[in-house]
């Protein structure tokens, strides 16, 4: 989800509730600590140089159970974020302390925004002689064709 894509959804809110994958919901009375951008400059295992940028929500769990924060109050952290820091319409990564500190993708399920589990993924396979895998097919898919198989008294094996 990027930050436009947010921006747009909150007004149609009462709420903002986070949920992860699993299930379970960031409890209601979470607080939005930063927003930011983040850069990441770094060199895959190829050796191509690569370039991230992203927009950073970090979200805490404080312990003052009467705080909610409103669809509203989101947006103005967020449109302050744009003003202050020139933020722009990237990809929004949230962290989120449940047992260490996660790294999600964000989504939205029409109701909640969902902190979606990220991977770690090789970026130059290719280079790291990782091998393609291999197509799996049912032996019993396969079309069998009575001239072309071998039979024991064929004479070909």
């Amino acid at each position: 989800m990027t930050l436009e894509q947010i921006k747009n959804i909150l007004p149609s809110l009462e709420n903002v509730e986070f949920q992860l994958e699993n299930g379970k919901f960031v409890p209601e009375h979470f607080h939005v600590t930063e927003i930011g951008m983040v850069t990441k400059n770094f060199i895959d295992c190829g050796g191509t140089m690569r370039k991230e940028e992203r927009v950073n929500f970090q979200l805490w769990d404080a312990d003052d159970f009467e705080h909610r924060l409103k669809p509203g109050k989101l947006l103005h952290i967020i449109t302050l974020s744009e003003e202050k820091l020139g933020i722009g319409n990237f990809e929004i990564e949230v962290e989120y302390q449940d047992t260490t500190i996660g790294k999600y993708d964000l989504d939205f399920n029409g109701k909640n925004f969902i902190l979606k589990n990220k991977v770690t993924a090789c970026l130059a396979q290719e280079a790291c002689g990782i091998p393609q895998e291999k197509q799996k097919i049912n032996l019993s898919e396969l079309k069998s064709d009575k001239d072309s198989c071998c039979t024991p008294d064929s004479g070909c094996c």
